[in-house]
């Protein structure tokens, strides 16, 4: 962990994606761990942020995801309304192959150490069971299971919260937020996806799946013999006839140069983060009339269950934050509309202005 290159440090200090408060390097040879934590911005409040454990290509590569994370989750968290700022914490090495006990405990005694400026919750390559062993060492640990006062899955939350999304984006692009005879075109069953479906099919809307595990597919079609229909991939998908609706909720980057100019869907709205492959694709999206909700604005159920946890977990009272996403989302459209911008941006300002609104001395 000691050779950053000064790319990471030109990022950190210097360039429009820095402005990070505070960058944590840490280290127990006892147990293997390495991993970096990473503050962007506590003006709202305590840093709020799942733990990726990834098997990064170099130590530069982890501390640049950290980065760009944390930042994703300041933007994150103040057009959820939440009281929390952004962070974000990597554990660099392959969770198959690293993972023990001895190692996330000794992660937790570093998230402790920073006396609740950062508050940790799953990602990628961590689950609630791993929460549940960093608890020990941490009190601002979320993303525990039920049994040790946390909330469990919070994939319950986040594809309601996209449900909303679609509902706004609805409502702005056709007056209605219904989506009964809408046709709906989901990337990815897995844990959000497949909740999404339920969503979508109790108000009658066709839906129309893929997923590259064919187990997750007949999963849905055995349980909606009628309304849903499957294709074999993303590539079919997103050129299905009379597509409505695009929901990616797989992997980032669905939107990129050679998906947009043969989407037939009017919205895309989904669960996947970091849905632009590149700055320039909203305004690709914009050209074609193609209304875009922001996925870290309609995805971000997820981040209001694991905040909900620190308060006392009350399901009910998040799902009622959850189901303001589609104010939020209508009032991006709103802006975007007013600004002449696309909504990604608007969505941009909105948080920026929120966080630099935030009162002094956070």
């Amino acid at each position: 962990m000691t050779d950053v290159s000064d790319g990471v440090l030109h990022t950190l200090f210097r360039s429009d994606q820095g402005g990070h408060e505070q960058v944590v390097l840490c280290q127990d040879r006892a147990s293997g761990l390495k991993a970096v934590i990473a503050l962007h911005s506590t003006a709202l409040g305590p840093a709020l942020g799942g733990t990726r454990f990834y098997p990064y290509a170099s130590e530069e590569e982890a501390v640049a995801d950290a980065l760009n994370l944390a930042r994703g989750m300041s933007y994150k968290n103040a057009m959820a309304g939440l009281d929390h700022g952004g962070g974000k914490a990597v554990i660099i090495g392959d969770p198959e192959q690293i993972k023990s006990e001895e190692l996330l405990l000794a992660y937790g005694r570093f998230v402790a150490s920073l006396g609740g400026r950062y508050v940790t919750a799953c990602d990628v390559g961590t689950y609630v069971a791993d929460m549940d062993i960093v608890a020990r060492e941490c009190r601002w640990t979320t993303g525990r299971s039920p049994e040790n006062g946390g909330a469990g899955d919070s994939s319950v939350l986040t594809s309601f919260g996209v449900y909303q999304g679609m509902r706004a984006a609805a409502q702005h692009l056709w007056g209605d937020p219904s989506l009964r005879d809408r046709k709906v075109g989901v990337a990815g069953v897995g844990k959000v996806g497949h909740h999404l479906v339920e969503h979508l099919r109790a108000e009658g809307a066709e839906v129309v799946i893929t997923d590259v595990r064919e187990d997750a597919v007949r999963r849905i079609l055995d349980r909606h013999p009628r309304g849903v229909s499957a294709v074999a991939d993303t590539e079919a998908l997103i050129r299905t006839e009379g597509l409505d609706i695009y929901a990616p909720c797989a992997l980032g980057g669905a939107l990129n140069d050679d998906s947009v100019p043969v989407l037939t869907a009017r919205v895309v709205c989904g669960a996947a983060n970091n849905q632009l492959a590149h700055p320039g694709v909203e305004k690709d999206l914009a050209d074609r009339g193609i209304l875009y909700a922001p996925d870290y604005v309609v995805n971000a159920g997820g981040v209001i269950q694991v905040a909900d946890e620190l308060h006392g977990f009350d399901f009910d009272r998040c799902k009622a934050k959850a189901s303001k996403i589609f104010d939020t989302t209508l009032a991006i459209f709103a802006r975007a509309k007013d600004d002449g911008i696309p909504p990604a941006a608007a969505a941009d300002r909105i948080a920026e202005q929120r966080m630099a609104e935030a009162r002094p001395g956070r």
